[in-house]
């Protein structure tokens, strides 16, 4: 499965665990994500959750041969069902991305609540490059993070941006050496993890504030649109160039 799930000192940590393929993700790691997340809110001895990969490596995003093999089938599908209990989760989370960090390997980051990345890190949104639209709500949450100019550049270009860029948008906290900033991370979390439970989900909730409706409500928006473009013409060109090892062309497209 590629998932590794346990629970420790109130922390339950979900962490990446494919090397060999760059962490990328899965149908089958989404449902363990999601089922992991759903233990951790219904287990009150967990108080917060530390999503993780390796120092070398967060997550190439999905796995593309998979993905088109199991593309996202309404709203039980695995990987709305992660993005819904993330988005939603009412205890903190905290995040360690270190090396890359492509799709939803960034846009999951906008819904955790304290992000620790290693220098390495290099971050990615290429979802307009393969003739999709934004996901996890990430057309609502990078231009209120971020600001228009800079969540335009990252989410229409798709380049690549490192971690002290991060920084400076406000997707990441702080930067650290790589093989330092899981330890930090965690000990950030063992942090929340002693604090009064209830002051963190509550000051969490009101944080959110309108954002917590509007979130759902953009991300079902975004998961409509991402099904319709991911059966045109454009993405299959991407696609097929990704997998020839080849450019796309979208001259011939309007």
């Amino acid at each position: 499965m590629s998932i590794d799930v346990h629970t420790e000192g109130g922390i339950a940590t979900i962490a990446f665990a494919r090397p060999d393929k760059k962490n990328a993700i899965t149908a089958a790691m989404y449902a363990a994500m999601a089922d992991g997340l759903a233990a951790a809110a219904a287990d009150p001895a967990v108080r917060a959750v530390l999503i993780t990969g390796s120092a070398e490596c967060f997550t190439a995003g999905n796995d593309l041969q998979d993905f088109l093999a199991n593309p996202p089938s309404g709203d039980d599908s695995p990987v709305w069902r992660f993005l819904r209990g993330l988005s939603g989760f009412a205890k903190p989370v905290v995040a360690a991305p270190c090396g890359v960090a492509v799709g939803v390997g960034t846009t999951l980051l906008l819904h955790c609540d304290l992000v620790y990345a290693g220098d390495n890190a290099r971050f990615s949104v290429p979802f307009a490059a393969l003739g999709l639209c934004p996901e996890a709500a990430s057309s609502l949450l990078m231009p209120a993070i971020a600001g228009w100019q800079r969540a335009a550049e990252k989410l229409l270009l798709g380049e690549s941006f490192g971690a002290e860029e991060a920084r400076e948008m406000g997707i990441v906290n702080r930067v650290l050496p790589a093989a330092e900033a899981i330890g930090f991370a965690r000990a950030q979390a063992a942090k929340l993890a002693a604090l009064p439970p209830a002051s963190l989900r509550e000051t969490k909730r009101l944080m959110k504030g309108a954002m917590a409706d509007a979130i759902p409500a953009r991300m079902a928006e975004e998961g409509v649109v991402f099904g319709r473009m991911l059966r045109a013409p454009e993405a299959r060109e991407a696609f097929t160039a990704f997998f020839e090892k080849r450019r796309p062309d979208f001259s011939r497209f309007d």
